[in-house]
């Protein structure tokens, strides 16, 4: 016999990307809030920071009649400064801001309090752990607030704290209001990241890591410590793939309970004439930015490649990816033009303006602008690694070179000067991706670029290839609409030649050819929408509640027994 799920009747979720767009985390919350709208209406809440105090926030609207009464109360006899208002995407589900900067001045007590109770060390503190623990702690004020003014023990509450700037605030709800189960998910180990970052190799030797030892060697103490802590803690420890929670076996010595893949929804992918629009535009956009910017006439039947995310060079396998178009320049089987963009926000300056008056012109050009390979000034010209491996593998775009390489170093969120499309907007019009992630705990650019029939090259280091990798059975294949490379870390040059032997491949192939990987791939990123991956949520929920249930079942006992003078 099945046992039947519990089920929450409130969700808190707190996260410092809700409301407040900065990497991954944030699509995660954003694609599956409308899920869990439809299926708890009103009864999830999420916590931000209110980072955008004095600023308008184009993705909080604020609702002074939402929760009123709760609100007033959290303001005037909680002392909690907080707005409540609607996260402005799909499901438009509640969302709390709260300003964290008074507890500032409770820092120290703070801190005591949490190594007391939980042995967090938070003694070597630096860069953002203050801010990020003041506002973990804050949200679970918050939550501690409502449940206090709202609720009773026959409310069955959960509270899911994302990565190790909520951890504290984890913490904090299971010491001050055990009747709440929690959870809490690590999407990327702080270490491992760290350890990766540091070019030391992490695969080859993470059973030899002690993650404490490693913690105090690259001074990540506190941000370890935290995690760690509050993985132990918690009534339920997830992670979002297999090989991050390789990484929490070895690291904080903790598997998690549950894996929380990351899904999607595809309601921000056009469909049918739309969709066709959509990409012949796009197309458009960045032929004509690319023919400005080298003085060249690319053509429609230019292969435009790209590879995007965050400026972690190593990490997301930036450097592989430059290495590989080197290669592909001498490469004899290359059967069409190439238009590679690396679409990573750097040190930003501002648009080019000779880049800019091409454009405007409307003019058609033959000589290339100085720096024929990048769209924005930096602030680093001389010390951006990018430009460094360029200049390196002297790759400058030469007139004869099938292979063009361009840098758009700003986010494309539709006002960047240059481009001025939104991201979505322009991945629609490319042919090929390319994430050769080294250190990547999901990955949602190669997921989202399936999702606009764009196929992708990725490896088995994300977990997002580990997944396709065990949906096919095997090895996703460029037939598949995802081809996974195996990556450790040291086959580096391998890595880089299976790239440039792809693309070869790929520019050889028909249109009806093209057209069915291109259909394969939509059908594998169909398998990751939320509708799919949202029961493992609810297994989670189920061991949380059951394990705060048993926690606060011993607590009574054994105060009990205390009063009694039994042995405890």
């Amino acid at each position: 016999m099945t046992m039947q799920l519990l089920t929450p009747d409130y969700i808190f979720e707190s996260s410092w990307e809700v409301c407040n767009k900065v990497g991954g985390i944030y699509t995660v919350l954003s694609t599956r809030a409308k899920t869990l709208q439809d299926a708890f209406p009103d009864k999830i809440y999420f916590i931000g920071p209110d980072v955008w105090i004095g600023k308008e926030n184009p993705l909080f609207i604020e609702d002074n009649e939402c929760l009123k009464e709760w609100r007033k109360h959290a303001i005037e006899s909680d002392h909690l400064k907080i707005r409540i208002g609607r996260w402005n995407i799909p499901g438009n589900p509640i969302a709390i801001l709260v300003d964290f900067t008074p507890f500032f001045s409770e820092k120290n007590e703070i801190y005591t309090k949490m190594w007391e109770d939980f042995q967090v060390d938070s003694l070597h503190a630096y860069g953002d752990y203050d801010e990020a623990s003041m506002f973990s702690y804050a949200a679970g004020k918050v939550v501690e607030s409502f449940y206090r003014y709202n609720l009773t023990l026959q409310d069955k509450v959960v509270y899911q704290a994302h990565e190790w700037m909520t951890g504290m605030g984890a913490l904090y709800v299971q010491k001050a209001v055990p009747q709440i189960a929690t959870i809490f998910t690590t999407h990327a180990t702080s270490i491992g990241r760290s350890i990766a970052g540091n070019n030391k190799p992490l695969y080859d030797y993470l059973f030899a890591y002690n993650g404490d030892q490693m913690a105090q060697e690259l001074n990540m103490q506190s941000k370890h410590s935290i995690e760690k802590q509050t993985a132990h803690h918690v009534d339920c420890f997830t992670t979002v793939s297999e090989i991050t929670n390789n990484e929490c076996k070895e690291l904080l010595e903790k598997p998690a309970d549950v894996i929380l893949m990351n899904g999607f929804e595809d309601d921000f992918v056009p469909k049918g004439t739309k969709f066709s629009n959509k990409r012949k535009k796009a197309r458009k956009t960045l032929l004509t930015m690319a023919n400005a910017l080298l003085g060249t006439q690319l053509g429609d039947d230019t292969m435009i490649i790209g590879t995007s995310g965050r400026y972690e060079f190593k990490n997301k396998g930036i450097n592989v990816y430059l290495e590989a178009l080197n290669r592909l320049t001498r490469d004899k089987n290359l059967k069409k033009e190439v238009l590679a963009f690396i679409n990573v926000p750097g040190w930003v300056g501002e648009p080019r303006e000779d880049l800019r008056k091409r454009l405007d012109s409307k003019e058609t050009f033959n000589t290339p602008l100085e720096c024929p390979f990048i769209t924005h000034w930096l602030h680093n010209m001389n010390h951006d690694q990018v430009l460094d491996m360029l200049k390196y593998l002297d790759m400058s775009n030469a007139a004869d070179s099938r292979v063009k390489v361009i840098f758009v170093p700003c986010y494309l969120d539709g006002k960047d000067g240059i481009l001025n499309e939104l991201y979505y907007d322009l991945i629609i019009g490319t042919d090929l991706s390319v994430y050769p992630s080294y250190y990547e705990p999901w990955g949602y650019t190669p997921l989202e670029s399936i999702a606009f029939k764009v196929p992708t090259i990725t490896t088995d280091l994300a977990g997002f290839g580990l997944w396709v990798n065990s949906l096919k059975g095997r090895p996703g294949v460029l037939q598949d609409g995802v081809k996974v490379i195996h990556r450790t870390d040291y086959n580096y040059s391998e890595v880089a030649d299976t790239i440039k032997d792809t693309i070869s491949e790929f520019s050889s192939l028909s249109e009806t050819e093209i057209n069915k990987i291109r259909n394969n791939a939509a059908k594998i990123a169909e398998k990751a929408l939320w509708k799919h991956f949202i029961e493992a949520y609810y297994r989670a929920y189920d061991i949380a509640l059951r394990n705060a249930s048993k926690r606060l079942s011993f607590k009574v006992e054994k105060s009990l027994r205390a009063c009694l003078n039994f042995p405890v």
